[in-house]
């Protein structure tokens, strides 16, 4: 518990000086690799260490080379975040930045890392685990269990996210939150005029699952036959797949294995297909809640509900996550997963770890929770006085709800982590798509059989490189 009671402190320290959400600090800066930035970078894309002296070291211990396609250091006119502010202001820290873009970021680390250039941290994404892990390009953090904070208790609730990612006993990922679940925003006003159900109070009383959902479809569009009304708009397959609790790939913390044979597989495959084929479903994208009331579901990760707002003031909008598959024992949820990367022959492990350590108290300290709900739901206008964006205090409580590692299991399929044969997108023929996006697609009808003598021999293939 070494400087807990400091940092603690400082945290409510800067709760009364922090305006912004911690989430700000993810926003894009300009990636432009050429631009010259305080990293020390300049217009050949030399970094700091390339142009020290001989010792090629940081004046300070307490500082972080960040590789990225992103800056977590604020832009002019940005407040810092909380975790920033903590590892600046409590232990004397610094993060200097490196620009990469998204395409090239997994080539530049290995290509700094072969170099045995000064690179620290670097963002967890998708393709992070199994792939980058098993490449090589991360260290773990398990010596580092003291610079984390790991038993001061702050760690607790994630316990069970971050043995979701052990590797042969160790700990690459460390997740210190958990964001952006799929959920389904509808209309209150549109279910109450169509004497439908609300579907957060199903959830509140356990009863939110695929046949309540399928119900309410077949209500909505059996109320006025004949007019033209959709079920669900927007992407939903991966949430369909998450609420089985089951995966395409199943990882034991040594080996992978192919789960294509899983009946809950099927069972969500067979959804998707149900609700396609039945007319529920449209492919139209959407960036908000339909204004028209004729659809009674958007599927989507929260992003949309901000503005989803602003388009339907009056619409009286809530959020669910996808419902509970009939079987399953708990609420699984697909989502994202917030952490930071010990990049491999780092010089500035402990940094690394500390730096991790201000995250997670900045996500889990209740004073700057309730900081980070204030900003959540000030409404945001145009000079017209029209709504730009907003989220109301029941819409955010309720995302809070649907996050709460109490209610709710979190799914990472592996199969998102293991390269372009499995996650490519490609063009829009079934031949050039990965084998997740294929399975997860809810825009054309499958042939689950078909599917399955398809992509089973890709899976075996993709999983065999990495188990060898």
């Amino acid at each position: 518990m070494k400087d807990f009671k400091r940092l603690t402190a400082a945290v409510i320290a800067a709760a009364a000086v922090i305006s912004t959400a911690v989430s700000c600090s993810s926003k894009k800066k300009d990636s432009n690799k050429e631009k010259t930035t305080e990293a020390g970078q300049n217009a050949e894309g030399t970094t700091a260490k390339d142009t020290s002296d001989s010792a090629g070291k940081p004046d300070t211990s307490m500082e972080i080379y960040w590789l990225s396609d992103y800056d977590i250091n604020p832009a002019e006119g940005e407040k810092r975040s909380t975790a920033l502010s903590l590892f600046e202001d409590v232990y004397n820290g610094k993060v200097t930045y490196l620009p990469t873009t998204a395409e090239d970021k997994y080539t530049e680390l290995a290509s700094q890392i072969n170099a045995g250039a000064a690179v620290d941290m670097f963002p967890y994404d998708a393709k992070v685990f199994p792939d980058g892990v098993m490449r090589d390009l991360f260290a773990p953090l398990d010596p580092y269990y003291e610079d984390l904070g790991m038993d001061s208790g702050i760690w607790d609730e994630m316990s069970g996210v971050i043995d979701m990612f052990a590797y042969k006993g160790q700990h690459y990922v460390m997740p210190y939150s958990i964001s952006d679940p799929f959920v389904l925003t509808y209309s209150r006003k549109l279910m109450q005029s169509e004497g439908i159900d609300d579907p957060r109070k199903l959830w509140q009383e356990g009863k939110w699952d695929w046949n309540a959902l399928k119900s309410m479809i077949e209500k909505f569009k059996s109320n006025n036959p004949g007019t033209y009304r959709i079920g669900i708009n927007g992407w939903y397959g991966q949430a369909a797949l998450a609420s089985t609790g089951h995966r395409v790939v199943e990882f034991d913390g040594n080996t992978l294995k192919n789960n294509m044979y899983d009946p809950e597989i099927a069972n969500a495959v067979s959804l998707t297909n149900d609700i396609l084929l039945n007319g529920w479903y449209s492919a139209n994208w959407r960036d908000t809640f339909p204004t028209d009331f004729n659809t009674l579901f958007l599927a989507s990760t929260d992003w949309t509900l901000p503005i989803s707002n602003a388009a339907n003031p009056e619409a009286d909008l809530m959020i669910v996550p996808f419902p509970k598959e009939p079987n399953a024992d708990k609420n699984y949820i697909s989502c994202n997963f917030d952490a930071r990367m010990l990049v491999k022959n780092s010089d500035n492990s402990n940094a690394v770890a500390t730096y991790i350590k201000c995250e997670r108290l900045a996500a889990s300290d209740e004073t700057m929770k309730k900081k980070t709900k204030e900003y959540a739901t000030t409404v945001h206008k145009n000079q017209s006085g029209t709504f730009r964006s907003f989220v109301t205090e029941e819409q955010y409580d309720a995302l809070m709800e649907y996050t709460d590692l109490s209610k709710v299991t979190p799914v990472f399929d592996y199969g998102y982590g293991m390269g372009d044969a499995m996650t490519g997108y490609g063009a829009y023929t079934n031949d050039t798509r990965g084998a997740m996006y294929r399975i997860t697609d809810t825009e054309v009808g499958k042939d689950w059989e078909a599917i399955k003598n398809t992509f089973s021999p890709v899976i075996d293939e993709q999983i065999a490189q990495y188990n060898n």
